[in-house]
C-alpha cells in the first residue's frame, strides 16, 4: 500500500520512545506475538524504530526498512492484542509518515491480505492498495548431524 493523502497533524505523543538495542528483546517478543512479517535481531539497524511502552512491556511499535528511491517502507507495525483499538498504531504510523515525507520520500508498506483490521487502519490514514504480491520467506536450515 502506498501513502497518497495529505499529511495528518502530527500527534503530540509523549509516550513514544525511540527504540534501540536495549529494546530488541521486547521488540522480538512483540513481533513473535503479532507476526507483522520478518523481524530479526538486526532489523533494528534499518532504522527509525519507535515504540510505546506500558510499564516494562513494549505494546506497540513501527519503523522503517527498505528505501527503494523515491519510496521508504514502513515496517513492523504491530500492537499487542491487549491494546488494540486505542489508536497506537495510527499514532506511530503518522510519525513515520512525517519522517519519511520530510526526507522527500513516499511512504509505503506491505500488509497481509487477510489482515482486514490493519488494512482499514492504513486506508483511514491515506494509504491505497497499489499491487498484490506473493512474498516467500526463505530461511537457512541447519544441517543435521
Amino acid at each position: 500500500m502506498v501513502y497518497i493523502a495529505p499529511l495528518h497533524k502530527l500527534p503530540s505523543a509523549t509516550s513514544v520512545v525511540q527504540l534501540g538495542s536495549a529494546d530488541v528483546p521486547e521488540m522480538l517478543k512483540l513481533t513473535k506475538l503479532t507476526n507483522p512479517g520478518p523481524f530479526e535481531h538486526n532489523t533494528l539497524r534499518f532504522g527509525h524504530y519507535e515504540g510505546i511502552y506500558e510499564g516494562d512491556r513494549l505494546i506497540a511499535m513501527a519503523g522503517q526498512r527498505m528505501h527503494p528511491q523515491p519510496y521508504a517502507e514502513i515496517s513492523a507495525v504491530c500492537t499487542h492484542p491487549d491494546f488494540l483499538g486505542r489508536g497506537l498504531a495510527s499514532q506511530l504510523l503518522v510519525r513515520q509518515i512525517h519522517r519519511i515525507k520530510a526526507a522527500g520520500e513516499i511512504p509505503f508498506l506491505h500488509v497481509k491480505s487477510e489482515n482486514s483490521r490493519a488494512i482499514a487502519v492504513y486506508r483511514n490514514l491515506g494509504f491505497e492498495k497499489r499491487k498484490e504480491v506473493v512474498i516467500y520467506i526463505i530461511q537457512k536450515i541447519s544441517p543435521t548431524s
